[in-house]
């Protein structure tokens, strides 16, 4: 597949999978491997910020890579990472992605979150004995 290709799978999971939350998507853009780990993470996330919104900021790609650098906003008004419910709001967290993709699929995903600033914005405090 092409990176152009490449990068709209990205983008549909995006749109379609985070923002959309249709987790049936996943089956067809991650490949078998790792569907439940994408399910894994996106599901608990969504159920905390089910208003979630993940903004492309860029997409870069080169072979079977895509990079992605993101926005992310969202409201607590679900348990996130051992923390109640706030109904406080997180804006334009940066996060930063690499995706592999072939054959139309996701294969391998690892990614950077500024979970700092999220915990800030959303005046949620470390959890005793994280970094």
């Amino acid at each position: 597949m092409s990176v152009e290709n490449n990068k709209l799978v990205v983008r549909r999971a995006v749109a379609e999978v985070v923002n959309g939350g249709n987790l049936d998507a996943v089956d067809d853009l991650y490949a078998p491997e790792i569907a439940a780990a994408a399910r894994a993470w996106v599901a608990p996330f969504r159920a905390a910020f089910p208003d979630v919104q993940m903004d492309v900021v860029a997409l870069v790609g080169e072979g079977d890579t895509v990079v992605g650098h993101f926005r992310c906003s969202g409201t607590q008004t679900g348990e996130w990472m051992g923390r109640p419910p706030s109904g406080r709001a997180f804006r334009d967290v940066r996060e930063v992605y690499w995706f592999t993709v072939r054959d139309g699929r996701i294969v391998d995903s690892w990614g950077l979150e500024d979970n700092d600033e999220r915990r800030r914005q959303l005046r949620a405090s470390r959890s005793p004995g994280r970094l």
